[in-house]
């Protein structure tokens, strides 16, 4: 089950698009989906988050903590929406886009895949772009 929960004022406009979204990419994958919690949050959440628990003091996007049981995809994906529409801005791209490319991140960390070292980070790009091209809303 995915779920979606705001700790701020953002919240999406598309839950049950995007739900369906992150199950079929959970498939693609070969996982078994469990119960996955969003939480869409501000900077000042999120850096408390990194503190207490990872002892970073920093600003992040994105922390994601993996509750997955063998093949099931179990876990918790704290999102701060800040920090993605700043990336937005940087990285020239409709806040949509990386909102929904940060979504899948976490994801794709829970099916096994990595962003630590060159490598890594090239094909967690690749699966990122693989996945977002999965997404369609009917009109």
């Amino acid at each position: 089950m995915i779920n979606f929960n705001y700790e701020s004022e953002f919240s999406l406009d598309n839950e049950e698009a995007v739900g369906t979204w992150i199950s079929e990419v959970i498939v693609s994958e070969n996982k078994k989906e469990g119960e996955i919690n969003y939480i869409f949050c501000d900077d000042e959440y999120l850096h408390k988050i990194n503190l207490e628990y990872l002892n970073h003091d920093n600003l992040t996007d994105i922390i994601s903590f993996d509750y997955c049981v063998g093949n099931e995809i179990n876990g918790d994906i704290f999102i701060s929406v800040e920090r993605v529409q700043d990336n937005a801005n940087d990285f020239e791209v409709s806040f949509e886009t990386e909102l929904r490319r940060v979504m899948v991140h976490g994801v794709l960390h829970y099916c096994g895949f990595k962003d630590k070292g060159e490598e890594d980070e090239s094909l967690m790009r690749s699966k990122e772009d693989e996945k977002l091209a999965m997404f369609h809303v009917e009109q």
